[in-house]
């Protein structure tokens, strides 16, 4: 999940805002979109909980793709058919129009083994205008007219389809619970509660509870989507299987958007930029968000460099429930080592798809049946189709190493998507606050 810019002088103006709690009357007065405020309401509760904790700062988001909201990815998906013949993906961005300056790909690297890859198809797209676009799908395939039909652009030789419009965006949060539940967590720490050596919070009963009320809740009462109606801009792509697997039946996804071969963005699982790598404080010159623009710039395959920033805010997740150690793939010992095998994980960040199954139940699927051996999951696809729910998986993982258990009290949008019928998403809501 990203966030688009607003007003030139919006560093300072939101921190007054954010000091005084008036989101509602900031957005509208200064016509900042919700989303924005999400990656906002995250930056204050984390940058006080490690400026105390780790004396680290976290990260707001990149200012390169910021300044470019057609190529600012909001999110990935990457799915199996029901027929098991094609691969569905879908990149969603913040801006409401498409760049004629900006290429989006869709890479999909392919092998036999969990986390080694041997061969990379490129899916990209560019557009002449919201009417007019050209898709490449390797040497495979080649589309080029109107993308806007629900029906789809088909190749030419029939190997794929592509949609690219306004749709509704499946992403769910209820993001005040959430920061809530972290500013809890933050003053906790902030008045004294225990670091280990892992730099995981030791909390007691007390505050634990708090954390989860506050986690599920909104302003007290029940939880809402803090993305209500939310339009987002989406390509949608349905592949056949043999033109993108030519390394194996393990695909690993990941999506970027460049102009003239430069790197805007780069995303793959949610919440690794805005949560994980972190937020920053507010000045436009703050060396945290050249951070972002690396992330952004980097591949794969040379993004090690990131995995302490990300093993601090594992450990931040860690001890959300009171029980440090417990987060998948924590080392039970109090060392600084205890996060990196996640830390590694996201620091990578593609999405892993077992496309010799048709069945698709479950975020982080794959990386459960090969890293925690889990059998059930073995013959399930997992990447992450519009329909799982994401977002409480992802937190149940990374606060009590459970797929579910931990919740903001959300568990599915107010537009359900589709796995099944293309384009996927549901029209945008004309209602939408950010028309």
């Amino acid at each position: 999940m990203k966030v688009l810019t607003c007003e030139m002088d919006f560093p300072s103006t939101l921190k007054r805002c954010f000091e005084h709690r008036n989101v509602d009357t900031f957005a509208k007065r200064f016509r900042c979109n919700t989303r924005q405020l999400v990656t906002v309401f995250v930056a204050l509760a984390f940058s006080t909980a490690f400026t105390v904790m780790a004396r680290a700062s976290d990260h707001l988001d990149s200012p390169a793709s910021v300044a470019n909201p057609a190529a600012d990815i909001a999110d990935m998906y990457a799915w199996t058919s029901p027929e098991g013949k094609r691969l569905n993906l879908i990149m969603t961005l913040q801006g409401h129009t498409f760049s004629d300056k900006v290429q989006y790909v869709f890479h999909v690297d392919s092998g036999k083994a969990f986390g080694h890859t041997t061969a990379t198809t490129s899916i990209a797209c560019r557009f002449a205008d919201s009417n007019a676009v050209k898709c490449n799908v390797g040497k495979e395939d080649f589309a080029s007219g109107d993308p806007t039909d629900s029906a789809g652009l088909e190749g030419r030789n029939h190997r794929f389809r592509v949609y690219a419009a306004l749709r509704d965006d499946p992403f769910y949060n209820n993001i005040k619970g959430l920061v809530g539940a972290y500013t809890t967590a933050s003053t906790a720490i902030k008045n004294g509660a225990a670091v280990d050596g892992a730099g995981c919070a030791h909390f007691d009963e007390a505050t634990v509870q708090s954390i989860v009320d506050q986690m599920g809740h909104t302003d007290g009462g029940p939880a809402q989507n803090f993305l209500y109606n939310w339009t987002v801009s989406a390509i949608v792509i349905s592949v056949d299987l043999g033109a993108i697997s030519k390394g194996g039946k393990l695909l690993a996804v990941w999506g970027t958007t460049s102009i003239a071969g430069k790197p805007l963005n780069r995303m793959a699982q949610p919440f690794v930029k805005n949560t994980l790598l972190g937020v920053a404080p507010f000045s436009t010159d703050d060396p945290s968000g050249v951070r972002r623009d690396e992330f952004n710039a980097a591949l794969p395959t040379t993004s090690a460099k990131f995995i302490p920033d990300l093993e601090k805010t594992l450990a931040f997740q860690d001890s959300l429930d009171g029980k440090c150690g417990n987060q998948l793939l924590a080392a039970s010992e109090e060392t600084s080592a205890r996060y990196r095998p996640l830390a590694k994980l996201f620091a990578e960040d593609r999405l892993w798809v077992n496309s010799a199954s048709n069945v698709c139940t479950q975020f982080f699927a794959v990386e459960l049946a090969h890293l925690k051996g889990d059998k059930t999951l073995s013959m399930d696809c997992g990447g992450r189709s519009p329909t799982y729910d994401t977002s409480n998986v992802w937190r149940s993982l990374l606060i009590a190493g459970a797929t579910t258990g931990t919740t903001d009290g959300l568990h599915q949008d107010e537009h359900p998507p589709s796995a099944t019928e293309f384009p996927f998403l549901a029209p945008a809501d004309p209602r939408g606050v950010n028309h």
